[in-house]
Protein backbone atom coordinates (compact mmCIF):
# COMPACT_ATOMS: atom_id res chain seq x y z
CA UNK A 1 0.00 0.00 0.00
CA UNK A 2 1.32 3.44 -0.94
CA UNK A 3 2.21 5.86 1.84
CA UNK A 4 -0.39 8.61 2.24
CA UNK A 5 0.95 12.16 2.37
CA UNK A 6 -0.72 15.42 3.41
CA UNK A 7 0.66 18.45 1.54
CA UNK A 8 0.52 21.79 3.36
CA UNK A 9 1.48 25.04 1.61
CA UNK A 10 -0.30 28.36 1.17
CA UNK A 11 0.78 28.45 -2.51
CA UNK A 12 -1.35 26.21 -4.74
CA UNK A 13 1.52 26.10 -7.24
CA UNK A 14 3.87 24.65 -4.62
CA UNK A 15 1.31 22.04 -3.57
CA UNK A 16 0.96 21.06 -7.22
CA UNK A 17 4.74 20.72 -7.62
CA UNK A 18 5.04 18.47 -4.56
CA UNK A 19 1.99 16.48 -5.64
CA UNK A 20 3.57 15.83 -9.07
CA UNK A 21 6.84 14.67 -7.53
CA UNK A 22 5.05 12.37 -5.08
CA UNK A 23 2.65 10.83 -7.60
CA UNK A 24 5.50 10.09 -10.03
CA UNK A 25 7.22 8.20 -7.22
CA UNK A 26 4.23 6.10 -6.20
CA UNK A 27 3.00 8.04 -3.17
CA UNK A 28 -0.67 8.63 -2.49
CA UNK A 29 -1.89 12.17 -1.76
CA UNK A 30 -4.03 11.97 1.41
CA UNK A 31 -5.06 15.62 1.10
CA UNK A 32 -3.96 19.24 0.92
CA UNK A 33 -4.12 22.24 3.24
CA UNK A 34 -3.44 25.93 2.61
CA UNK A 35 -2.53 27.02 6.17
CA UNK A 36 -1.61 25.69 9.59
CA UNK A 37 -5.16 25.67 10.95
CA UNK A 38 -6.37 23.59 8.01
CA UNK A 39 -3.27 21.38 8.33
CA UNK A 40 -4.11 20.38 11.90
CA UNK A 41 -7.78 19.73 11.00
CA UNK A 42 -6.83 17.62 7.98
CA UNK A 43 -4.22 15.73 9.99
CA UNK A 44 -6.86 14.70 12.54
CA UNK A 45 -9.34 13.80 9.80
CA UNK A 46 -7.00 11.95 7.39
CA UNK A 47 -4.24 10.57 9.67
CA UNK A 48 -1.62 10.57 6.89
CA UNK A 49 1.68 8.65 7.03
CA UNK A 50 3.62 11.88 6.50
CA UNK A 51 3.07 15.63 6.18
CA UNK A 52 5.03 18.11 4.06
CA UNK A 53 4.61 21.47 5.81
CA UNK A 54 5.47 24.96 4.60
CA UNK A 55 6.85 27.17 7.36
CA UNK A 56 5.61 30.60 6.29
CA UNK A 57 1.81 30.64 5.99
CA UNK A 58 -1.05 32.95 6.96
CA UNK A 59 -3.21 32.40 10.09
CA UNK A 60 -0.96 29.73 11.62
CA UNK A 61 2.63 29.10 10.55
CA UNK A 62 4.08 25.67 9.91
CA UNK A 63 6.03 25.43 13.14
CA UNK A 64 2.92 26.10 15.26
CA UNK A 65 0.98 23.54 13.21
CA UNK A 66 3.87 21.05 13.58
CA UNK A 67 3.79 21.42 17.37
CA UNK A 68 0.00 20.90 17.42
CA UNK A 69 0.25 17.80 15.22
CA UNK A 70 3.01 16.40 17.46
CA UNK A 71 0.70 17.00 20.47
CA UNK A 72 -2.02 14.97 18.72
CA UNK A 73 0.41 12.23 17.65
CA UNK A 74 3.98 12.24 18.99
CA UNK A 75 4.86 9.70 16.26
CA UNK A 76 3.73 12.02 13.44
CA UNK A 77 6.23 12.37 10.60
CA UNK A 78 6.51 15.93 9.31
CA UNK A 79 8.96 17.37 6.79
CA UNK A 80 9.23 21.15 6.73
CA UNK A 81 9.52 23.14 3.50
CA UNK A 82 10.59 26.74 3.11
CA UNK A 83 12.08 29.10 0.58
CA UNK A 84 13.97 30.87 3.31
CA UNK A 85 17.08 29.00 4.33
CA UNK A 86 16.89 30.69 7.71
CA UNK A 87 18.94 28.68 10.15
CA UNK A 88 16.86 29.67 13.18
CA UNK A 89 13.65 28.42 11.55
CA UNK A 90 15.28 25.16 10.47
CA UNK A 91 16.62 24.56 13.98
CA UNK A 92 13.26 25.50 15.55
CA UNK A 93 11.45 23.10 13.19
CA UNK A 94 13.82 20.20 13.93
CA UNK A 95 13.68 20.85 17.69
CA UNK A 96 9.89 20.90 17.44
CA UNK A 97 9.93 17.42 15.98
CA UNK A 98 10.28 17.80 12.21
CA UNK A 99 11.99 14.82 10.58
CA UNK A 100 13.71 16.83 7.86
CA UNK A 101 13.78 20.09 5.97
CA UNK A 102 13.48 20.75 2.23
CA UNK A 103 14.39 24.08 0.63
CA UNK A 104 12.33 25.61 -2.19
CA UNK A 105 12.59 25.50 -5.15
CA UNK A 106 12.27 21.75 -4.77
CA UNK A 107 14.61 19.25 -6.34
CA UNK A 108 12.59 16.08 -6.90
CA UNK A 109 15.34 13.72 -5.77
CA UNK A 110 15.86 15.67 -2.54
CA UNK A 111 12.11 15.60 -1.79
CA UNK A 112 11.93 11.82 -2.34
CA UNK A 113 15.12 11.24 -0.32
CA UNK A 114 13.70 13.21 2.64
CA UNK A 115 10.38 11.35 2.47
CA UNK A 116 11.96 7.91 2.20
CA UNK A 117 14.24 8.70 5.13
CA UNK A 118 11.36 9.98 7.28
CA UNK A 119 9.18 6.96 6.51
CA UNK A 120 11.84 4.31 7.07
Amino acid sequence: MANRILIVDDAAFMRMMIKDILKKNGYEIAGEAADGIEAVEKYKELVPDLVTMDITMPDKDGISALKEIKDINPQAKVIMCSAMGQQAMVIDAIQSGAKDFIVKPFQADRVIEAIQKALS
